[in-house]
């Protein structure tokens, strides 16, 4: 990031930025937190994957629970937290006035993360369910759905209120992951905790659940923050434009259908994977066209934002297409059951969603303390922790599912010994988990450096050429 005159700063920094400050920025800290907080459970959990006696006469650290502390911590601490700052700061970028009711950003964000807190306590002592990605006890998940409203109703405003008719690709993502959240998890509390279908029903409404809150609210989160930042740091319009529109409602209308892939060969109606492995095939358009819409992101040209933004859009762009190859029922023979999947998990929040937001970040937070960042190095070596980090535990997961896929469905490996041949990769994954710990203990300080008002004098970054609602 280069240095410009002080008098360049105030041309970007403006009213929509000051009077957001603080409600975002307690938005960011408290994701910040989580991520750490996550990352440090994430490496007992790899840890635990090859050496069982880790921790195993600790109650509240056993695999299960610990699991799904570092889900819930990961997703509605981290994921939550920071997606829904970039989305209202895009928001109200993009609508060309202030945020209003920001006082609801606070209570809400409070509210949130009080029902985090209070429910990885409940995993804690074992009140949980078997749900994935909704793990966290019953009684807190009211208290979410209510928290997460508030936290949006600013957005909502800015959506509603915008100076102009005309609207962008970033704003239509964000809206659809502020809208879409609260009906599928008020859905899912529904079918799977306070009135849970019998049978197969519950499978499947699992397998929508977690597949739409990754297609119809984390994805949407990090599009929006690339949709933005690509152009407004090139300085140069998205190309092949008219097809953005075609590639959002494709993944609204066909994303979370993409579910069924996790029940190939389970014991529910063939058409439910059917329609899953189609769904996948017909999603490959979106992932095509945000990859010609944003190839921008993949000439930086030495902007440290772009890095991220380019390899999230890259790892989104090639997990679609690893998702739609697994979806084939024979391939999914080899890969279901096994750690590929927990690899592509993994390459999704991690190398996608997560890249993503780091990249939008580091673009708005000089932008509400009005103060650049105080170190280039430290970008830089979260960076390459991030990448590092990302790269081999994902590689390393899906080598350990290919091997362990292969001896499964050989019957002359006797099983006692399977964990052997894939050992050696697991500790390949918890070195990946614990490079990706030190990126986010080098954000996390950084960030805390950024926002105390005596770290560095104020007004000393470069402003991106000015695209926004209020004179495009």
């Amino acid at each position: 990031m280069t240095t410009v005159p002080p008098a360049a700063a105030p041309a970007e920094v403006t009213e929509i930025d000051t009077s957001a400050r603080w409600p975002l920025l307690l938005l960011l800290g408290s994701a910040l937190l989580w991520l750490v907080f996550s990352g440090i459970l994430a490496l007992v959990n790899f840890i635990q994957l090859h050496t069982p006696g880790f921790l195993a006469d600790c109650s509240v650290f056993t695999y299960g629970r610990s699991s799904a502390m570092q889900e819930a911590a990961f997703i509605y601490g981290w994921a939550a937290n920071a997606g829904l700052a970039v989305a209202l700061w895009l928001l109200a970028r993009l609508g060309g006035s202030p945020l209003r009711s920001l006082n609801w950003v606070v209570a809400g964000t409070l509210f949130w993360n009080f029902a985090i807190t209070l429910g990885l306590i409940g995993i804690a002592t074992g009140d949980m369910t078997s749900n994935g990605w909704l793990h966290l006890p019953s009684y807190v998940l009211p208290i979410m759905l209510v928290a997460y409203g508030t936290i949006a109703v600013p957005g909502v405003l800015a959506w509603t209120g915008r100076r102009k008719e005309m609207t962008f690709a970033a704003q239509w993502y964000a809206v659809a992951a502020l809208f879409l959240f609260p009906w599928l998890f008020s859905v899912a509390q529904m079918l799977l905790v306070f009135a849970p279908g019998r049978g197969v029903l519950q499978a499947i409404v699992a397998g929508w659940f977690v597949q739409g809150a990754w297609t119809l609210w984390l994805a949407p989160l990090a599009l929006a923050a690339a949709y933005y930042l690509v152009p407004k740091i090139t300085g140069r319009v998205i190309p092949s434009y008219d097809f953005a529109q075609l590639s959002f409602w494709t993944l609204l209308f066909v994303g979370a259908w993409t579910g069924g892939r996790h029940l190939i060969g389970g014991p529910v109606p063939a058409w439910v994977a059917t329609i899953a492995v189609v769904s996948c095939a017909l999603l490959l358009f979106h992932y095509l066209v945000v990859a010609v819409n944003l190839r921008g992101a993949f000439c930086s040209g030495g902007s440290t934002i772009l890095k991220f933004v380019g390899f999230g859009l890259m790892s989104y762009v090639v997990g679609g297409f690893i998702d739609a190859a697994t979806a084939m029922r024979g391939v999914a023979a080899h890969t279901q059951f096994t750690f590929f999947s927990e690899g592509q998990s993994q390459l999704a929040l991690q190398g996608a969603f997560s890249m993503m937001i780091y990249g939008a970040i580091y673009f708005l937070a000089p932008r509400l303390t009005g103060r650049s960042w105080p170190s280039g190095a430290l970008i830089r070596a979260h960076y390459a922790a991030a990448v590092t980090g990302t790269v081999v535990l994902v590689l390393s997961l899906l080598v350990a599912g290919f091997v362990q896929g292969r001896d499964l469905n050989d019957a002359a490996i006797p099983f006692a010994k399977l964990a052997g041949f894939y050992r050696p990769w697991l500790l390949a994954a918890t070195a990946g988990q614990g490079i990706l710990l030190i990126g986010n203990l080098l954000l996390a300080t950084h960030l805390l450096w950024l926002a105390c008002p005596k770290a560095v004098n104020p007004a000393a970054f470069s402003p991106a050429p000015t695209m926004e609602a209020s004179v495009s």
